[in-house]
């Protein structure tokens, strides 16, 4: 496995291609290792070291009735959320990326870190349809994310889940 230690240039000009280089690292990591657990820490990683303004990067996997928190990079976090519960729950019941620019406006937000200004989370479909948990982003800078973001991290996550072997059940 050759994996890039300079980290990219963030340029918010040309975030297209910052999301190109982070799918292209992340590529690296899948390529000698299909562990869920493995794979799901070096990518939270990944995205805590080369995202700027993040204080949280992480994965809720679904086990049950609940999301339960996975590997992640930040503070410690809420263990537990029902479906349909704050962005991550309620993200897991659409099966849709959340964008929340301002998380103390968003009704039911679970705040597990009371830096946290803005938040990203998106689903982890198996084959489009399996909910297998979500990513989670949080930024302490107001609206952090859009929606160019959202297509990146979203393609980062189709991909993470297309490289990975995962078990019949998470638990």
């Amino acid at each position: 496995m050759t994996v890039s230690t300079n980290p990219y240039a963030y340029d918010p000009r040309d975030r297209g291609k910052f999301y190109a280089h982070l799918q292209a690292e992340l590529e690296a990591y899948l390529s000698d290792e299909r562990d869920w657990l493995v794979n799901l820490a070096n990518a939270s990683a990944l995205l805590y070291q080369r995202l700027p303004e993040l204080n949280w990067a992480g994965f809720y996997l679904w086990r049950g009735e609940e999301l339960v928190l996975g590997p992640f990079q930040g503070k410690p976090a809420c263990t537990r959320i029902k479906l349909g519960r704050g962005v991550c729950g309620t993200t897991a019941r659409a099966r849709k990326t959340t964008v929340v620019s301002d998380v103390h406006a968003f009704p039911g937000h679970i705040a597990c870190d009371s830096a946290s200004a803005s938040e990203i989370v998106v689903p982890l479909l198996l084959e489009g349809e399996r909910l297998l948990g979500v990513l989670d982003l949080d930024s302490p800078r107001q609206a952090r994310f859009d929606a160019e973001d959202a297509r990146g991290l979203e393609a980062f996550a189709q991909r993470l889940v297309a490289g990975i072997d995962w078990p019949a059940r998470l638990d």
